[in-house]
């Protein structure tokens, strides 16, 4: 198992900087954010990307995961979405996220994450915000076979998928092998799932794990690890049990104002419980 840190904590800090950042903290893996201020498909460059590839070479890191999940630059982490009411508007959710693909491969990402449609809109049903869901995906599936990348389902508390139950329905409507889950342990145990007994079930669909910690009352706030409520070895252990050889990518965007401290904090908690 490997394990890796979201760079979506950094966003007071230049992408390049923040991988140095984790390295130096001693991750396996660092996941992208595909979004401002780090890098954003639809306008990044090939200096960019060449960035970015100069800085994981020499600091001898990996990509985890590519998060294309928030989307700050044109709104906020969820609009648009892929069920927006408009259409223009929710066709800005898909084009990010074709760009995103295009993005991944040059990189070399074997996946990218996504919001699981977004929140269901007021004035709409949840059959129609399924179907038009499911209408985005189909496209966004072609160019992933395309470009041999997949796509990463996260389900999220408040979200149009928001269960274990939710996400099989959607995968049963979706036919396309490069649809799978990007298991969010925190998002699972918010909605009364427990993570460690899911992962069962979601193994063979979930090629990667996001993890944080979530206080008691199971409110969705991205917790440091050992400061909620979570079976964090419990779920672990499930994963290595498994044989997991995969990566596990701590996410705590909230931490930004001190991300360097919280990124290393969390690498010592997972030595001192012995997985890393």
């Amino acid at each position: 198992m490997q394990f890796g840190f979201s760079t979506n904590a950094f966003r007071e800090y230049d992408l390049t900087d923040a991988i140095e950042e984790l390295a130096d903290a001693g991750y396996d893996g660092v996941e992208l954010l595909f979004d401002e201020p780090h890098l954003y498909p639809p306008t990044a460059t090939e200096d960019e990307i060449g960035a970015v590839q100069d800085a994981l070479e020499s600091n001898d890191i990996a990509i985890s995961n590519g998060n294309a999940f928030m989307l700050t630059a044109i709104e906020d982490f969820h609009h648009p979405s892929f069920i927006e009411p408009d259409a223009d508007y929710r066709r800005e959710r898909v084009d990010y996220t074709l760009a995103a693909l295009e993005t991944a491969a040059d990189l070399g990402i074997p996946h990218i994450s996504i919001e699981p449609g977004g929140p269901i809109p007021e004035e709409k049903s949840r059959e129609w915000a399924m179907d038009t869901f499911i209408d985005g995906l189909e496209e966004v599936a072609t160019r992933a076979e395309d470009v041999g990348v997949d796509v990463l389902v996260e389900p999220e508390p408040d979200l149009l998928i928001e269960t274990s139950e939710e996400f099989f329905d959607l995968l049963e409507r979706v036919d396309s092998d490069r649809i799978k889950c990007n298991f969010d342990a925190g998002h699972f145990y918010c909605v009364g799932e427990d993570p460690a007994a899911l992962v069962a079930d979601l193994h063979e669909y979930t090629p990667h794990y996001h993890l944080e910690d979530i206080p008691d009352d199971r409110t969705h706030e991205h917790t440091q690890l050992g400061d909620g409520a979570m079976d964090i070895d419990g779920f672990l252990s499930e994963l290595d049990e498994r044989g997991y050889d995969g990566f596990v990518t701590v996410e705590l965007y909230p931490y930004e104002e001190t991300a360097v401290e919280t990124a290393r904090d969390a690498m010592a908690y997972l030595e001192e419980h012995g997985w890393a």
